[in-house]
């Protein structure tokens, strides 16, 4: 009956969306949509024992003002609206913009921190350590705000949108580049590599985000299938997993990753359980370890940052039970929570192109972690420095981790130059730009 059913639903559609003349004229930003947002967070929202009363939707003028005032503060920093397109194609990495991020160093100096391959920077040769003096012919220091933030007035993601930057490159030459936003496919992996490190290989790998490859099912990155097919090639000894820039993503991808990460001894034990509000325990679920190769590792060194993120921190937190797990670099984010996409539960949204994200539930690990909301603790610290591109041994963080697994400790010159920027590219974010940020 249930296919029955579900056959006569999709005729129905079908014959509904012949009919264009009766179909209603989109409106997101209508009351009726706001009263959709509300009765869906009354259903779904992990904190939705906390929602106040309804507010009166003629009070906001927009969605995104609605959904503030809704909100569990201070522990919601991360539900939000966006379009459904938007939400679909971040999350297989179709991106629009120039495709590069920017972090400042220790003098307050700005450079390049990735750029994606194919972008339209990428296409144009820019690279990780070149440092940022000019953009549209404005000092960086003109774009500094009374917070002691930056807006450095680039535009939105779209198409056709043109930005000059004026770069010192390494060798202290200087060039000046004009690049056009347009869409592109992102890469998630930055660097891949194997060092020697005193006769033991070192596998070494930046990590950007938790992005699915489009059209696999079930959902998976060939990025990271690729990516430890060549670590296990190289029979690794160590590894060091870079996230310092991964603001998270697909929690399937995750999975992938952390089943290629367990020891063979552990392959069905559980990687983590999740939560839902008290409407949905039906729901709730213990995922446990599938595990894929043959890399057995005892030790591995995440190098994070505050922006290490959601995926990046559940990745980080399920295999902790099993393993010798170091942390250099930043405190991560603090995100020990999860979401998904509520328009296809709710007509009203679809029918708008209003794609409600909020927090939907909660992770643990197999001990019952699961209240890291201020993040998870740097074992040491040691600032950015992102003059050196990826690979580079004058990279403190690399550095660091590369000691760390030789010796045992840092030397203490790096860990006293330490310190952590006021302000960085995920301050510049909210949203779904905030778990994939970049220019």
């Amino acid at each position: 009956m249930r296919k029955h059913y579900l056959y006569l639903s999709l005729l129905l559609v079908g014959i509904w969306s012949c009919n264009k003349k009766d179909d209603p004229t989109p409106n997101p930003q209508s009351d009726e949509v706001k009263d959709a947002i509300y009765s869906s967070m009354e259903e779904w929202y992990y904190w939705n024992q906390e929602l106040p009363t309804k507010p009166n939707p003629k009070d906001f003028s927009t969605n995104e003002e609605f959904l503030e005032a809704i909100k569990f503060k201070p522990l919601d920093r991360f539900s939000y609206l966006t379009t459904q397109e938007d939400f679909n194609n971040a999350f297989v990495g179709r991106n629009a913009g120039h495709g590069f991020g920017f972090a400042f160093d220790a003098n307050e100096r700005l450079y390049l921190t990735f750029v994606f391959d194919q972008s339209p920077a990428g296409k144009d040769g820019w690279q990780r350590g070149w440092e940022i003096t000019q953009i549209n012919g404005k000092p960086i220091t003109e774009y500094k705000t009374s917070t002691g933030g930056y807006d450095f007035k680039l535009g939105g993601p779209d198409p056709g949108i043109t930005n000059t930057f004026t770069f010192k490159l390494p060798d202290e030459t200087t060039t000046t580049r004009s690049n056009t936003k347009a869409e592109y496919q992102s890469n998630s992996v930055l660097h891949k590599s194997v060092i020697d490190l005193s006769g033991k290989k070192v596998g070494y790998w930046v990590y950007n985000s938790f992005k699915a490859t489009a059209g696999l099912t079930p959902t998976r990155s060939n990025e990271v299938q690729e990516s430890f097919e060549y670590f296990i090639a190289e029979d690794i000894d160590d590894l060091i997993i870079d996230l310092r820039y991964n603001g998270g993503g697909s929690v399937a991808v995750a999975e992938q990753l952390a089943n290629y990460l367990i020891q063979s001894a552990n392959r069905v034990n559980i990687m983590y359980t999740n939560k839902l509000n008290y409407l949905k325990t039906s729901l709730e679920k213990e995922v446990k370890f599938n595990k894929i190769g043959n890399l057995n590792l005892d030790r591995i060194v995440f190098i994070t940052s505050r922006g290490t993120a959601s995926a990046s921190e559940l990745v980080i937190n399920s295999l902790d039970p099993f393993f010798d797990l170091t942390l250099i670099g930043d405190n991560t984010f603090g995100k020990p929570v999860g979401s998904f996409p509520l328009s296809s539960y709710t007509p009203t949204l679809k029918n708008n192109d209003v794609e409600l994200v909020p927090i939907t539930f909660a992770l643990a690990n197999s001990k019952g972690k699961a209240d890291y909301f201020d993040g998870f603790t740097a074992d040491f610290l040691v600032g950015d420095t992102p003059q050196f591109n990826w690979g580079s041994e004058n990279d403190l963080r690399l550095l660091s981790a590369l000691q760390f697994l030789e010796g045992g400790s840092i030397n203490s010159r790096i860990i006293n130059s330490y310190y952590r920027p006021e302000w960085e590219m995920i301050d510049q974010f909210k949203g779904l730009q905030q778990e994939f940020p970049a220019y």
